[in-house]
């Protein structure tokens, strides 16, 4: 670009968290960011991060603030220094963002973070970039904040390019496409101890189930995306709770072992089998955390919603329809 990005440049954003049904844990390439396996989610409506990025003069570094709560930048300026680079400009950043919902805490704040992070900062340096690129951009913040670019329902390629220009998501459908319910089932409220970089790295090293998640990845993947082309709900949800357990099973595994779960998690894991038996289809699913998302028809969120209320430890029930795809609020 031939001008000079001006000083004071802004632009506001909002991504939506999403939650995998096939899950991703692993790096292929630490640096790049880039999945070891790729993954299938959905975009959640009611969980979402709203972002401003803002160009200044005078700035040492990129300031990032959440909440109103000054922290740490690294991840952050990472994104930056790639749309910097775009476009030709040395000027550093603050980053003022909020969520809507707990932080850090197995709701996947990272993706929405991320994705809104990428639409901002490409829009307040005046970029001009395909959903594939802001997909990829977003990847090198968090590797779900690729699929969060999307709304509906999204698959992340791991990719095998050296310089991860094949790694990134697209649209399987919208939620118009194919309505869900979620009902996210929030059982504690405070950051995990383990970050899920953490915790992938560990597995990765220790864990004895981690060559067989590998390999079997590409089977649950091409299952999943044929339940969502045939609107298969009872196909999906079997597969996303079977793949839920052996991603947590893996957790349990590596040394030492990664127990997200705390007892309200466990019950109302138990609680949406219940539901089940009872002729109510619900699914489970569960990331890096100790929240379960339950996965229905929206005709049955009452259902849903009324049981879950009622286990012990449970903080808040948050019904939502699949979300929209991350988008400039300016």
């Amino acid at each position: 670009m031939s001008q000079t990005l001006e000083a004071g440049a802004t632009a506001r954003a909002r991504a939506h968290s999403n939650i995998a049904l096939v899950k991703y844990w692993g790096k292929n390439d630490v640096v790049l960011n880039t999945p070891a396996v790729g993954s299938i989610s959905v975009t959640l409506d009611a969980l979402f991060t709203d972002t401003r990025v803002t160009f200044r003069s005078g700035l040492a570094a990129d300031e990032f603030w959440l909440s109103g709560c000054r922290q740490e930048a690294t991840k952050v300026a990472r994104v930056l220094d790639l749309v910097r680079q775009a476009r030709g400009t040395h000027l550093f950043a603050v980053v003022e963002s909020a969520n809507n919902f707990p932080t850090g805490a197995g709701l996947a704040s990272s993706a929405s973070g991320f994705a809104a992070l990428a639409v901002a900062a490409s829009g307040a340096a005046g970029l001009t970039l395909t959903d594939r690129q802001l997909s990829i951009l977003a990847r090198h913040g968090s590797g779900s904040a690729a699929r969060s670019i999307f709304g509906g329902y999204a698959q992340m390629h791991a990719g095998s390019a050296a310089d991860g220009s094949d790694s990134y998501a697209v649209q399987l459908l919208t939620g118009a496409d194919w309505p869900l319910a979620v009902v996210v089932v929030i059982t504690e409220l405070g950051a995990k101890t383990i970050t899920s970089t953490v915790g992938m790295g560990a597995s990765a090293a220790s864990s004895p189930f981690y060559p067989a998640w590998l390999a079997t990845a590409p089977g649950d993947l091409a299952d999943m995306r044929a339940a969502i082309a045939a609107r298969d709900f009872v196909r999906l949800g079997e597969l996303s709770e079977y793949n839920c357990l052996k991603l947590h099973a893996l957790m349990l595994t590596t040394r030492p072992a990664l127990i997200y779960w705390n007892a309200a998690t466990v019950a109302a894991m138990h609680a949406v089998r219940d539901l089940r038996a009872s002729g109510v289809p619900a699914y489970f699913t569960i990331d890096a955390g100790p929240q379960l998302k339950v996965l229905c028809l929206p005709g049955d969120v009452p259902l849903v919603q009324e049981a879950l209320s009622n286990v012990a430890g449970v903080h808040e029930v948050r019904p939502s329809a699949l979300g929209p795809s991350a988008y400039r609020l300016d």
